[in-house]
């Protein structure tokens, strides 16, 4: 789920209707810079069984002032630990990405993310499963597949569909337990578990659909009620 500045009193009903059914908690871009009751929130989240981390977008913004060790300051005195690494708006050399993840991974659980979120920033997708593969080999728990909150960039096209290529070529060298797809709309929650099932690790998620996402995973939804109907009601369908 993507908290993009919910109250606690918001965040406290969030986890009544949906902890369960939720794992990670993305405090979205830099918010948590501006989140007056920011340390209140994790413990909230986290006394609900929720592990929550600040989005890729906020070590970027400290990586690129020269403030590394104020980075992990700042992590560790909010409470966390689960960190996301990304270089999805900054020009941050591989190698150097790789040793961040490393330097983390000792102390944080890491998430890392591929793929650009710069529009006219095109990763070849062999680029994409070096990238994925080093990451994970760094020290990165899973890898997440850019997407940003839109779902019009990395792993989409620009209308929001799949690039398809460029996902079975990720799907065939990257094992999916280790992938998080960025997934934030409707249509593209759908594709993922129709071709991954219904455990497919999906991100980007708005706090007021996870409910509804998770419909879709159980076929309670018109969108994937066939996808785990009983053969012999198969013949029923429209």
């Amino acid at each position: 789920m993507m908290d993009k500045g919910l109250s606690l009193n918001e965040a406290e009903s969030f986890i009544q209707s949906s902890a369960e059914f939720t794992d990670l908690v993305k405090f979205g871009f830099g918010t948590a810079i501006i989140n007056k009751q920011l340390k209140e929130k994790v413990l909230l989240y986290k006394k609900a069984g929720l592990k929550p981390y600040f989005g890729g977008t906020l070590f970027e913004l400290f990586i690129i002032r020269g403030m590394y060790d104020e980075y992990r300051q700042f992590v560790s005195e909010a409470g966390l630990e689960l960190v996301e690494v990304s270089d999805g708006s900054i020009h941050l050399d591989h190698d150097e990405k790789l040793e961040y993840i490393h330097k983390l991974s000792k102390d944080f659980t890491v998430l890392s993310e591929v793929g650009s979120k710069v529009k006219d920033v095109e990763i070849p997708p062999d680029e994409w499963v070096r990238f994925m593969k080093a990451e994970l080999d760094a020290g990165a728990w899973k890898v997440i597949a850019e997407a940003r909150e839109s779902g019009t960039i990395g792993i989409y096209n620009s209308d929001g569909s799949a690039n398809t290529l460029l996902i079975d070529d990720i799907i065939e060298h990257v094992s999916v337990d280790k992938v998080l797809w960025e997934a934030p709309n409707k249509a593209q929650q759908v594709w993922f578990i129709r071709l991954l099932g219904a455990n497919v690790n999906l991100g980007n998620i708005a706090t007021n659909e996870v409910v509804a996402l998770e419909a879709l995973r159980l076929g309670l939804r018109g969108d994937t009620l066939f996808e785990f109907l009983p053969k012999q009601f198969q013949n029923r369908k429209l």
